[in-house]
């Protein structure tokens, strides 16, 4: 059996054991979605780009902590989630990549808005295009909860603010988001 029919669980298990080939394979099937998520938080393709890498290394070196080896994806998307907030807070002053530059999942529940749009890519752009308009906070917390579907508490633990205020902001962010798109949609 090739290491590129075997299933998650036996590729982390070799990689425990040092297998370098199927750390190759790991990185293969995930480094595009990883790389995308630390994209949408920090905005620069060649920070996201070391953020991922970084990522998988820490990844690998701390897999004996994974308790749960079907796990690893999700425990994979925490760590680059973590390490992107932490270096995009680090360097702020840094974020001018514009996001129509990468095509993103987006879950809208704007009411109205969708059926006014007349292509998923349009209004995934406009949507974004606009996302990166908010207030930073309100980006991010939207990107973590629309786009990568963290839930609140995952959400307040990664932006280390309370349950309450993660909820706020979030709910403020849409209201935010809507009142922007409105205008927009409307022409």
């Amino acid at each position: 059996m090739t290491l590129t029919t075997k299933n998650i669980e036996e590729l982390v298990e070799l990689c425990k054991a040092g297998n370098q080939s199927a750390q190759l394979e790991v990185y293969n099937r995930y480094y595009k979605a990883m790389y995308n998520t630390a994209l949408r938080i920090v905005k620069d393709s060649f920070e996201a780009e070391d953020i991922m890498q970084d990522s998988f290394l820490s990844a690998f070196t701390k897999l004996d902590s994974l308790h749960d080896t079907v796990t690893f994806g999700s425990w994979l998307k925490r760590i680059v989630v973590n390490n992107s907030i932490y270096h995009f807070n680090k360097n702020s002053k840094y974020q001018n990549v514009p996001y129509e530059n990468v095509m993103y999942k987006v879950e809208d529940d704007n009411q109205g808005i969708e059926s006014e749009l007349s292509t998923s890519n349009e209004k995934a752009k406009l949507v974004l295009s606009t996302m990166s308009q908010l207030k930073d906070n309100y980006r991010v917390a939207l990107t973590l909860h629309l786009i990568e579907g963290f839930d609140y508490e995952e959400i307040s633990s990664f932006m280390k603010i309370s349950y309450a205020n993660c909820r706020t902001t979030i709910s403020r962010a849409k209201e935010s988001l809507r009142q922007k798109l409105q205008p927009m949609v409307n022409n």
